[in-house]
């Protein structure tokens, strides 16, 4: 009995098996990321500072918020008594990262601690890779951004969430 054509067969069988196993073993496609609409008016960075403000006090942590436009320009800033000072500059940074690059800073934080590509992100002009930045989204467009510092990563995006929460009402 010659096994080479059975054998043939079930090789480009398996052959094609293969390639065509990895096209659906593709991830799902990463959601749209929001485009840019107006900018973030005076108002609603108001809003969105007395909202935060209020969330750290809750907290009982002084911190440091900044809104920005989508060009990542401040609008609106505000520092709480206490607050240290290098929180100025880093709420500030979060702020416009999460506005000028459309996701919030947590996206880059997990990705460097993920390390290998990912660390590529700590090249990028203006990214900031620590959890407090958020892109402020009205009907579905980015109009700017808000960034927290001044407690852990984790409570400055809490805050930077109540913020964007006090946007949607």
């Amino acid at each position: 009995m010659n096994l080479r054509p059975a054998l043939s067969s079930l090789l480009a069988t398996a052959a094609l098996l293969g390639a065509a196993l990895p096209a659906q073993a593709q991830a799902p496609a990463a959601p749209a990321v929001p485009q840019y609409g107006a900018n973030v008016n005076y108002e609603q960075a108001r809003r969105a500072l007395a909202a935060a403000i209020a969330d750290a006090r809750r907290l009982n942590i002084p911190m440091a918020v900044a809104v920005v436009d989508t060009a990542g320009l401040l609008v609106a800033f505000e520092r709480m008594d206490n607050t240290q000072t290098g929180s100025v500059a880093v709420a500030q940074d979060k702020a416009m990262s999460a506005a000028m690059f459309r996701r919030p800073t947590k996206v880059f934080q997990d990705a460097v601690a993920g390390g290998g590509a990912g660390l590529r992100i700590l090249t990028l002009r203006g990214a900031s890779a620590v959890e407090g930045g958020l892109p402020l989204v009205v009907d579905g467009r980015i109009i700017g951004g808000i960034g927290v510092s001044g407690g852990s990563a984790e409570q400055d995006g809490e805050v930077a969430r109540a913020a964007v929460g006090a946007l949607g009402r």
